[in-house]
């Protein structure tokens, strides 16, 4: 039993100097760099606002203490910088980016200039995943979703590509709802305004939370009814609002509607380059969940009017995953449910 024994403390002892030694090296390597932090938008916005409240308190928590520096590389509806990221960036742990969560869904869906596999990449984490609303004016006779399987709704958008089309659009093919996309609105707050005037009825693709700071009244005086929700799961202040997938009829619509749901449920992601060594890629993530705890990063995005709610690395790895390996089936219906009418 002693001989046991000491064979056990004896591998123990090697695993701990074998751990020291990575560590050593992970913290050599990133003392005195300077981490790439890309973001696919321009400058402000929540995911370049986020990335620099990261790049000002993540590396106090990776190993060296490295220099961070966010660097702006929109184009292409978020590809160009993860093509970027999956082609061109060094594969060392030097670059992280932060790309819009509709990146998966689109290399399945549409595929246009994707020259990157999402499963490949490394995954952080997602610093928040709000789920997306579709409201009505109170005025509206629209007040829940099934009215809006009788009803004709006016829905104003910017454009083809916005989630304020892409959401009633995807009801209008799978459940047969009625919505009447209007188009051609050059922001969303330009929907806002033709809300309160009466040309729309009805809007999507914002968040509660973006909805409850620009327009606290709208909440506060019951000026909206929230009609649905797209999301992994009912956010807390809407338990009542159904969410998209929960209305299909049937598990095909539920796999579509599931799909189709899953650039909320990626969220505002982050992630490293594929073939990253193993350790770096270890204490990265590490870092990252650091941060999402860190009491200075927490109170600065407060003060920004960030909402911080993480997704772990594992929770989002699988949630690409997921995304990208749904049956060839699932997903040509799925792309056929977002075209517009013509």
């Amino acid at each position: 039993m002693l001989h046991v024994f000491v064979k056990f403390v004896i591998a123990v002892l090697v695993a701990i100097t074998a751990n020291a030694a990575l560590a050593d090296d992970v913290e050599k390597f990133f003392a005195g760099k300077t981490i790439s932090f890309i973001t696919s938008t321009g400058v402000a916005g929540p995911y370049d606002t986020t990335a620099r409240a990261m790049s000002r308190h993540m590396p106090r928590h990776i190993p060296g203490n490295p220099a961070m520096v966010v660097k702006n590389m929109p184009g292409g509806g978020h590809v160009v910088a993860t093509n970027f990221m999956y082609n061109n960036a060094p594969k060392d742990g030097t670059h992280i980016a932060t790309v819009n969560g509709t990146i998966p869904t689109h290399q399945v869906i549409d595929g246009t200039g994707v020259r990157f596999d999402a499963r490949q990449f490394n995954w952080l984490g997602s610093t928040a995943s709000p789920n997306l609303i579709s409201v009505t004016w109170a005025s509206s006779q629209t007040k829940t979703i099934q009215d809006a399987m009788r009803n004709e709704v006016i829905a104003g958008a910017t454009g083809a590509g916005s989630m304020a089309a892409l959401y009633p659009t995807i009801l209008n093919n799978v459940l047969g709802t009625k919505f009447k996309i209007v188009m051609g609105y050059k922001s969303a707050g330009a929907i806002d305004l033709a809300l309160e005037a009466g040309e729309v009825e009805s809007r999507s693709g914002n968040s509660y939370d973006s909805l409850r700071s620009d327009h606290p009244d709208w909440l506060r005086e019951n000026k909206v009814n929230i009609l649905v929700q797209v999301g992994a799961k009912r956010a807390k202040e809407m338990p009542d609002v159904p969410l998209m997938h929960e209305l299909a009829r049937n598990e095909e619509e539920r796999g579509i509607l599931v799909l189709l749901s899953s650039a909320v449920t990626v969220g505002r992601p982050v992630f490293l380059p594929p073939d990253v060594p193993p350790e770096r890629v270890v204490a990265m993530r590490r870092a990252f969940d650091a941060t999402m705890k860190d009491p200075a990063f927490l109170e600065e995005t407060k003060k920004l009017g960030l909402e911080i709610d993480p997704t772990s690395a594992e929770e989002l790895t699988k949630a690409v995953n997921d995304t990208i390996n749904q049956p060839p089936s699932v997903i040509e219906k799925a792309r056929k449910a977002i075209l517009l009418a013509p």
